[in-house]
């Protein structure tokens, strides 16, 4: 089971996908809850992650040391902006295994969606914590229509601070954009090239750890899908500052997403959308997202659009995977090596 704790609804960025803080009366500053209330909650459940989340999570550092202390978990990892990476210590930083931070790529990139200077400050940051930190960086990419995915990829690849790299496309809760064009001019033509230098390290025995081909390879290799990868409203539950129970961390408005409080415990999510399951690609992306399956802001005309780009790039993983068998057969590399669950890291592996 996996657990988002946040921490707060504010943030310190007002990046273009999000706008920044949410409203207090959605999401309050500080939790409204007794920590230990929280904590007895938590303690239902034996094999548990943690992740802290926001809002910028970090806002709230305090609520953070008061629980990561004192809970008991298999995982305990942290989403974040990286502007406060360097006021954490020692002792709490390396509580964390895992640490997922927003970064669209090169500088160009993320100061335009994120704000100027904020690369700089992330990367510098990133190498502080690096010093000391024991566990994994993840690179987190939100990608939009001026993103070049090998260009971008491959630069924070080869800054050789992050431990593994993930995006997802700015398909959500955004205004329509040309997304198709977008994918069949640049796109597709850069994952292709990010396929290639995968095979190329795989036959060195290296694992590239991107997050998107290591998610969909497993699902060849080592068991398809049944679900949304994130886990959202079966694996994978939000805990918002009210108390909230919610089946996914970006879902704080919808009725839909409320599945109980810690005060009276989980309910089940009812009405989970049916139509992706008639799909022959399902066991490969499990729905994709379902904030999108719900919410649908596109229309499903949109929704199959986005799902047509899914299609495209499941199929070109797919042609690499006599290739990946082929390495695995010659003992390039280790089966244990290829193994990725997305519930350790908290990331939803489909772009």
């Amino acid at each position: 089971m996996l657990w988002f704790l946040y921490t707060t609804g504010c943030c310190n960025l007002k990046c273009k996908y999000c706008g920044g803080s949410f409203p207090e009366r959605i999401i309050p500053k500080i939790p409204t809850y007794n920590i230990q209330q929280l904590l007895d909650f938590l303690n239902q459940y034996k094999s548990k992650r943690i992740f802290f989340y926001g809002g910028e999570p970090l806002l709230n550092k305090k609520f953070i040391e008061k629980i990561i202390f004192r809970v008991n978990a298999k995982r305990i990892g942290l989403q974040t902006n990286g502007i406060l990476l360097n006021k954490i210590g020692r002792e709490m930083l390396n509580k964390f295994d895992v640490i997922l931070i927003s970064i669209d790529g090169r500088e160009k990139i993320t100061d335009k969606y994120r704000g100027k200077g904020v690369y700089k400050k992330v990367i510098e940051n990133v190498k502080h914590i690096r010093k000391i930190f024991k566990g994994e960086i993840i690179a987190r990419m939100t990608v939009t229509e001026d993103t070049d995915i090998y260009e971008d990829v491959n630069h924070l690849l080869k800054l050789g601070l992050f431990d593994k790299i993930h995006w997802q496309l700015n398909v959500i809760w955004c205004e329509k954009w040309n997304v198709s064009t977008w994918a069949n001019r640049s796109y597709f033509k850069g994952l292709k090239k990010l396929l290639k230098m995968f095979l190329k390290a795989l036959k060195r025995g290296i694992v590239l750890k991107i997050v998107p081909i290591m998610g969909i390879i497993n699902t060849f290799i080592f068991k398809p899908f049944t679900h949304v990868p994130c886990g959202a409203g079966k694996y994978s539950f939000t805990i918002d500052t009210n108390g909230r129970i919610l089946a996914c961390p970006i879902a704080v408005y919808e009725s839909w997403a409320i599945l109980g409080d810690i005060y009276k415990g989980l309910n089940e999510l009812k009405d989970v959308k049916k139509y992706c399951f008639r799909c022959s690609y399902f066991k490969h992306c499990g729905g994709r997202c379902l904030y999108a399956q719900y919410e649908n802001f596109w229309g499903i005309d949109g929704f199959k659009e986005v799902c047509k780009i899914t299609i495209k790039t499941i199929k070109l993983i797919e042609k690499i995977i006599p290739t990946v068998y082929d390495c695995l057969n010659k003992r390039v590399v280790r089966i244990k090596d290829l193994y990725y669950n997305p519930l350790n890291d908290s990331t939803e592996v489909i772009p």
